[in-house]
């Protein structure tokens, strides 16, 4: 639904956030849904979600999120990103099995590494869980390392990298 409603509108779309690591081998559970998409779709995007019985729960410039009344519809959160961000991230998605086999499109790991350093700014009471996941990143093949302290160190969380480095 929401994949379709972007594409169809020329909005480019990839999925984030614990999806996305099920689909680089990282499986754990989720309860929502997260996707990265432009951030001119958010006006045409939050319409299509209030139409089809999705509460806002919080909109900003960067971020909204949705939840059904109907929890079998659950929640799902957007990323906004233009400009040279947006090009970076949508350049390099790739096509990764998802639920059920079904590709689906996710940025390399060091910009889910960006997005996850990011979210321990915004939200310190997830370090732990974020910190899990960007460990689990750091060990796939090819993952750049450096580009991926550089996001820590310009976060000023280095402290948490030298964490990272002596735990893998």
């Amino acid at each position: 639904m929401v994949r379709s409603f972007l594409i169809e509108r020329g909005y480019r779309v990839a999925v984030i956030g614990g999806v996305a690591l099920a689909a680089y081998g990282y499986p754990r559970l989720t309860l929502d849904l997260d996707v990265v998409t432009d951030a001119a779709a958010q006006g045409d995007l939050i319409a299509m979600m209030e139409a089809r019985g999705f509460s806002t729960l919080h909109r900003s410039p960067g971020y909204s999120n949705h939840r059904h009344q109907e929890r079998t519809h659950g929640r799902v959160d957007f990323m906004y990103v233009r400009d040279t961000t947006a090009n970076r991230v949508f350049a390099s998605v790739r096509h990764l099995p998802g639920p059920g086999g079904s590709p689906i499109p996710v940025p390399r790991p060091e910009y889910l590494i960006a997005m996850k350093v990011r979210a321990i700014v915004d939200a310190p009471e997830r370090v732990w869980q974020d910190l899990a996941d960007i460990s689990f990143l750091l060990r796939l093949d090819d993952v750049d390392r450096d580009e991926a302290r550089g996001y820590f160190v310009r976060a000023g969380l280095e402290e948490k990298w030298c964490e990272l480095e002596r735990a893998l």
